[in-house]
């Protein structure tokens, strides 16, 4: 699926013509997959083992590493060169969906390499998606949300700013809360359960925070 989605971009990229709605959680779904489960191995693999071989493990390990920067910066290839390309200055949802897809893959690559540039494209890519969110789209909007929900993560596990973590994801609930009347049937749904993640995070890290100081 990710070779079948990777050269329709490159097509209609060639053509100067967007993906539609559809073609898009195509890509965004496909990618997601692979990735995922990779990085569910990984986290497996750094877990440990009490009977297994160390050496071996960190052969493993790194085997999955580098399947996963490869097929990470194969999205963020496709992201810079053709799609973010396309939509550059249009203002609108699709814009930030792109870029917040970016800071995602930049976001999984500093998992597993820290001391990289990753984790400061993955921020520079979040932050102009969400400088342009907060212009453009309604405080409501899945995107927006997921958007906000994903930065803050980045922030808590990836930056180590707990601060700024707890700051967006309280600005971002309350401000949907906010409007949470105007939301319609379509998007309810996704809302609310973004909405609830966010609300979630933002209690795990306040407790941890707290349990920190009286440390």
């Amino acid at each position: 699926m990710c070779k079948f989605v990777r050269k329709l971009v490159e097509v209609k990229s060639s053509k100067g013509q967007d993906l539609d709605v559809e073609e898009r959680n195509l890509l965004s779904v496909a990618y997601k997959n692979v990735v995922g489960s990779k990085r569910a191995s990984w986290r497996t693999l750094c877990g440990g083992f009490d009977d297994a071989d160390e050496s071996l493990i960190e052969k493993y390990k790194s085997l999955v590493e580098k399947e996963l920067e490869i097929i990470c910066m194969e999205v963020n290839d496709l992201l810079s060169k053709h799609l973010i390309k396309n939509v550059q200055d249009k203002n609108d949802e699709t814009e930030v969906f792109y870029l917040k897809m970016s800071g995602d893959y930049y976001r999984y690559l500093a998992e597993f390499k820290p001391d990289s540039d990753y984790k400061n494209k993955s921020k520079e890519y979040y932050s102009k998606a969400m400088d342009k969110a907060t212009v453009h789209l309604p405080e409501t909007h899945p995107t927006r949300l997921g958007l906000a929900l994903n930065f803050s993560v980045c922030y808590y596990e990836i930056l180590k700013e707990p601060e700024k973590a707890c700051e967006l994801a309280k600005k971002s609930f309350d401000s949907a809360i906010e409007k949470l009347d105007t939301l319609n049937d379509s998007s309810y749904k996704d809302s609310t359960l973004i909405m609830q993640l966010l609300r979630d995070n933002l209690t795990l890290w306040t407790s941890e925070q707290q349990d920190a100081e009286e440390d």
